[in-house]
């Protein structure tokens, strides 16, 4: 990906972050903005713009990043409360980074899914 994204910038090297896990193929690092005690993303190295991208093009990264992402919430205490795991896709879906991130959250009670009925 070019040098507009944000992701491939800190894969890179070039923008700093707080690195909790990385493998040869997924970073995983916490997040600037946290929604929760804890509040990490995990990416693939490589770029995919979304999660359906991603699962249709290498289902083995995609494979890759979900394990990380359960490393990442066994390291921080959290498979005894549970966690959530979540990827927002699309303008709907509240993406905002164009490059496939799931959002690891947990550390205390996280509420409904959504914060408001949209039906």
């Amino acid at each position: 990906m070019g040098s507009d994204c944000l992701f491939c910038r800190i894969v890179a090297g070039e923008i700093p972050a707080t690195v909790v896990r990385e493998t040869d193929t997924t970073l995983a690092f916490r997040d600037i903005d946290p929604k929760a005690p804890v509040h990490v993303l995990v990416i693939p190295k490589e770029h995919y713009a979304d999660v359906a991208t991603l699962a249709q093009g290498d289902p083995a990264l995609a494979a890759d990043v979900l394990a990380t992402s359960a490393a990442v919430a066994e390291d921080e205490g959290l498979l005894g409360d549970g966690f959530r795991l979540m990827f927002n896709t699309g303008a709907y879906g509240g993406q905002e980074v164009f490059h496939v991130h799931a959002h690891l959250l947990g550390g205390a009670p996280l509420g409904p899914m959504l914060a408001r009925d949209l039906v």
